[in-house]
């Protein structure tokens, strides 16, 4: 190993450190920074390490918080603070981008229930729902596969969704909550954004949780905006077939697999799903094999 290479590595494994309740560097690094780094005639060695040990901290802390609104809204600030430290700590940024801090909050909470309180099933739905959120808003696009094209091809097409849709099946209404918080922390006329934050501390506890209710849903992107649609169980279904490959004969076949829909009502419905499927340009060629 290099020097440099070496220096970086226990440079990083300071930065990493979580902080102490106070916001400083933990004591315990003393010796690593008077090793590391030279004093200068206002900072001692260890004050010129703390400041890019805070700065890193403050810095996924206010992501991590900017991307989970929703989990904060359910959980409460207390916990959400305290939370997000503990995650952090356990999976600390392992990418060139802090788009995917996230990345592996649903699978930390479910090892780490005391997070997640008496309610699991609710949280983890609304940290699916934002991390597709994410996903959605930076996701992959295909060319469009034209309504033409389908018709041509017959049901032994096999489709792909745009990299950037994602289906979800939850077990509450967790989007009508998360349009509610984006809404509310998207309000102006705030005069600073101490002032901002203060507000959301306050209001973040008052949010009313969703009642169970079964809720399939579409999370997508169009003008760079995201947005979510909800779907009947037999929309969600032939989606979801379509998404697996599945031929579109087959696909259809899932969808409609146990339903209660009328006979009469189908083809009138898939008419309906795939105009609107295509007309918000989901559908892609299927890669080839």
């Amino acid at each position: 190993m290099s020097e440099l290479l070496n220096l970086q590595r226990r440079v990083a494994a300071v930065i990493l450190q979580p902080l102490t309740s106070a916001e400083t560097m933990r004591r315990s690094a003393k010796a690593e920074a008077d090793a590391l780094i030279k004093p200068n005639k206002v900072l001692s060695s260890f004050e010129r390490l703390e400041i890019y040990n805070q700065q890193y901290w403050f810095r996924v802390l206010s992501c991590f918080a900017e991307d989970f609104p929703g989990l904060r809204a359910i959980v409460g600030v207390r916990t959400f603070e305290k939370l997000m430290r503990a995650y952090l700590t356990d999976c600390p940024s392992r990418s060139f981008t802090l788009r995917n801090l996230g990345s592996r909050l649903e699978e930390w909470l479910s090892t780490n229930p005391k997070w997640i309180g008496s309610n699991p099933r609710l949280v983890l739905d609304m940290v699916r729902l934002e991390w597709a959120h994410i996903e959605a808003f930076d996701g992959g696009f295909e060319p469009v596969l034209t309504p033409a094209e389908i018709e041509a091809a017959g049901l032994d097409l096999r489709i792909s969704l745009q990299p950037y849709v994602r289906l979800l099946e939850l077990a509450y209404p967790v989007d009508d909550l998360l349009i509610e918080v984006h809404d509310y922390e998207g309000e102006g006329n705030v005069s600073s954004n101490a002032a901002r934050q203060s507000r959301l501390r306050t209001r973040v506890r008052h949010y009313a949780k969703p009642e169970p209710e079964p809720v399939y849903l579409a999370v997508h992107r169009a003008d760079d905006s995201v947005y979510y649609k909800r779907l009947q169980l037999e929309s969600y279904r032939m989606l979801k077939a379509l998404s697996q490959q599945a031929p579109l004969g087959n696909a259809i076949e899932r969808a409609f697999e146990g339903s209660s829909m009328p006979e009469e009502e189908r083809i009138p419905a898939l008419q309906e799903w795939f105009a609107n499927w295509a007309q918000l340009g989901w559908f892609s060629r299927a890669p080839v094999a």
